[in-house]
C-alpha cells in the first residue's frame, strides 16, 4: 500500500458532482469578487459557529493579523501564546510590531491555563488561543483570565472548525475567532481562504473596510487597508463542503476512535482528549521517543507522516531576535522531538486504516 498523511483528492471525489456544479456557476455568472458567494458563506458560517458576524478573508493569516490589529495591539504591546503552535500564529502579533509570549503547552498540546498568569505583565494586552490538532483549551479558565485582567481573547481556530468546549463552538468565545480554510483543513477550501468571526458587529465592519483597501465605497478610502477578500470561487466551494461538515466531522471521530481503540504499541503515547471537549480531529498526533525510527519504519511500508511541528517558533531563525535558546520552553520543545501526525482524511479506506494500525503495532 502506498497511504499519504493526508489525501484530499478522496474530499474532491466524495462531493464532486456538487463542487463541480458550483465552480461551473460562479465561472458562469461573470462575478469573481465580493459577491452573492461570499455573502453566502459568511451568513452560512456565522450561523454554523454560532456567531452573530463572518468576514471572509484570503487567508487564515490574514485573519489573525488583521484581528490584532484591529483589535488595537502594536508595537510595545505583549500577546501570550503557546509555545507549540505553528508559526503563522505568531506571525499573526509580530506583523503588527507586538511581542509574543510564549506559555507552555499542556498534556492536551494547548496553552496550560495554569501557566498563563505568571506571564502577564503590564504590557500584555491579549491572549491568543490555539486549538491545535482540533481539540480545544481550557476556556472557563482562560476567560476566568482575561476578565481578571482586562485582556482580549483572539481564538486561533485554523485546525478546529467546528469543535466543542461545553456545547460551544471553538471561536466564540473571545473577542474574534480566526479560521484558515488552506485545503489541508477540515473546512478546506481549494487555495488560500480565511475568516474572522465575532460577536462585535463594530469589529466585523471594521474588517470588511479594512479587507477591501480600507474602502467602504469603491474608491473612497477610510484607512489604510489591505486587500484580503475571500473570492467568489473559494466561497463557492466552501459553501458545499460547509454543508457536509458535520458528515465530514464524524467520519474523522470515528476514524480517531478506531485509531485510539486499537493502537496498541508500546513505543508511542496516544492523544488525550480533555473533559467537556468534543475534538474534531484535524491531525490524530501521537509522541514516540523514538520517532524516527518509527517514521522510517512506517515510510518503508508505505505509510506517510508528517510532524507538527519540528521547529517550535522560539528556536526559528525568523525569531532568533527574540532572544530564546534550546532549553527556555522544555514541554514544547520535547513535544516538537516526539510528536507524530498519522494518516487521517476524510473518506479514508477501512483498509488503509486497518494497514497502518497493523503497521505500527508490529513496529518493536
Amino acid at each position: 500500500m502506498n497511504i499519504m498523511p493526508n489525501r484530499m483528492d478522496y474530499g474532491f471525489m466524495k462531493y464532486q458532482r456538487e463542487f463541480e456544479e458550483k465552480a461551473l456557476s460562479v465561472l458562469r455568472s461573470g462575478w469573481y469578487v465580493l459577491g452573492k458567494e461570499v455573502a453566502s458563506f459568511e451568513e452560512n458560517f456565522a450561523a454554523y459557529t454560532g456567531s452573530k458576524c463572518c468576514v471572509g478573508l484570503a487567508s487564515g493569516l490574514d485573519a489573525l493579523w488583521i484581528a490584532v490589529k484591529l483589535l488595537g495591539i502594536g508595537p510595545g504591546d505583549e500577546v501570550l501564546i503557546q509555545g507549540n503552535t505553528y508559526i503563522a500564529s505568531v506571525m499573526g502579533i509580530t506583523i503588527n510590531g507586538a511581542t509574543p509570549v510564549f506559555v507552555e503547552p499542556d498534556e492536551y498540546y494547548q496553552i496550560n491555563a495554569d501557566k498563563i498568569e505568571e506571564k502577564i505583565t503590564e504590557k500584555t494586552k491579549a491572549i491568543m488561543v490555539v486549538h491545535l490538532y482540533g481539540h480545544v483549551a481550557d476556556m472557563d479558565k482562560i476567560m476566568h483570565i482575561c476578565k481578571k485582567h482586562h485582556l482580549k481573547l483572539i481564538e486561533d481556530c485554523a485546525q478546529s472548525h467546528g469543535a466543542l468546549y461545553k456545547g460551544k463552538m471553538t471561536g466564540t468565545f473571545g473577542d474574534a475567532g480566526c479560521f484558515s480554510f488552506y485545503p489541508s483543513k477540515n473546512l478546506g477550501a481549494f487555495g488560500d481562504a480565511g475568516a474572522l468571526v465575532t460577536n462585535d458587529a463594530g469589529l466585523a465592519e471594521d474588517a470588511r473596510v479594512f479587507r477591501n483597501y480600507g474602502s467602504e465605497k469603491r474608491y473612497y478610502n477610510k484607512v489604510v487597508g489591505a486587500n484580503s477578500r475571500l473570492d467568489e470561487l473559494q466561497a463557492g466551494l466552501l459553501n458545499v463542503r460547509l454543508a457536509h461538515l458535520e458528515e465530514i466531522t464524524e467520519e474523522r471521530r470515528q476514524l480517531a476512535e478506531v485509531y485510539s481503540r486499537q493502537l496498541h504499541q508500546e513505543n508511542i503515547l496516544l492523544p488525550a482528549t480533555r473533559r467537556d471537549t468534543c475534538p474534531v480531529w484535524h491531525q490524530y498526533v501521537i509522541r514516540s521517543h523514538r520517532r524516527q525510527e518509527l517514521t522510517d519504519y512506517l515510510n518503508g511500508k508505505g505509510i506517510g507522516t508528517i510532524i507538527h511541528y519540528p521547529i517550535p517558533p522560539h528556536l526559528s531563525e525568523a525569531y532568533r531576535s527574540l532572544g530564546h535558546r534550546k532549553g527556555d520552553f522544555p514541554i514544547t520543545e520535547e513535544y516538537a522531538d516526539t510528536v507524530l501526525s498519522i494518516p487521517l482524511y476524510t473518506d479514508m479506506r477501512e483498509e488503509e486504516q486497518r494497514y497502518t494500525i497493523d503497521c505500527i503495532n508490529a513496529f518493536t
